[in-house]
């Protein structure tokens, strides 16, 4: 499979099922409506799993800039392939959170609260005050990056260092738990974004769909979901290459 074509599968199946989950907890009528952070959270662990699943062989299964950026400043990834990898994986967040709109479309429509129509699409903070906010999302970032950079060391030696750099399928299960730590621990703030094009691509989606009562896409935060995972991304790459000089 083309790398690009993998980064937008695996990009796709993750938000379709890690958007989904929220669209399942928050919009009236479902059968988990309520059911709370825990279930988010676990869901979304395991969307990120079954993305690197299907994506590691073929690209690494980044399935998120900021990944794709950490790996290039920290280990030696084709900046040429970044332009390419970071389109297919907006282009995937766009469609998993197109499709979760067409599944759940009535309970969007049988939901009133415009909050919780846009929740399932992108981010938002609890207490909007966008330096914490930014602060938050840099955190996050820094620490998904940094544990990913001692996952691909672990994996040294493998039959992975056949594959893109990136997590691979036998880095599956221990990003899953990442991310799902991440959420529990780090996410009540902003709701852990740490993913440029999980944010963006379905933001532009709602932007963009005849949602009935829909609301605001509030572009104004729509920068910190960005920026912040772009600095902590940075700062975790270099924090590793500094604690790793040879």
């Amino acid at each position: 499979m083309n790398v690009y074509l993998a980064e937008f599968i695996g990009t796709a199946l993750m938000i379709l099922l890690g958007n989904g989950v929220v669209a399942n907890v928050v919009l009236k009528g479902t059968k988990g409506n309520n059911s709370g952070w825990m279930v988010i959270t676990t869901a979304w662990a395991l969307a990120v799993f079954i993305g690197v699943v299907v994506a590691g062989p073929h690209s690494g299964a980044h399935l998120n800039p900021i990944v794709t950026l950490g790996l290039a400043i920290g280990k030696g990834f084709d900046w040429a392939l970044m332009p390419g990898y970071i389109a297919a994986q907006i282009a995937g967040a766009m469609t998993g959170s197109f499709l979760v709109w067409l599944m759940y479309k009535d309970y969007f429509d049988a939901t009133d609260d415009q909050g919780l129509k846009a929740a399932p699409f992108a981010t938002a903070p609890a207490i909007r005050n966008y330096s914490s906010n930014l602060l938050s999302e840099i955190i996050g970032t820094f620490v998904l990056i940094f544990v990913i950079f001692y996952f691909t060391d672990a994996s040294m030696g493998t039959k992975e260092e056949t594959m893109p750099i990136g997590l691979g399928s036998l880095g599956a299960i221990p990003v899953a738990f990442l991310v799902w730590v991440i959420g529990l621990g780090l996410g009540g703030t902003t709701g852990y974004a740490i993913n440029p094009a999980r944010d963006l691509g379905p933001r532009i989606i709602h932007s963009i769909i005849p949602m009935k009562g829909k609301g605001s896409s509030d572009w104004a935060y729509a920068w910190v979901p960005i920026i912040g995972p772009i600095i902590g991304s940075a700062l975790a790459a270099f924090v590793y290459l500094a604690l790793n000089i040879k």
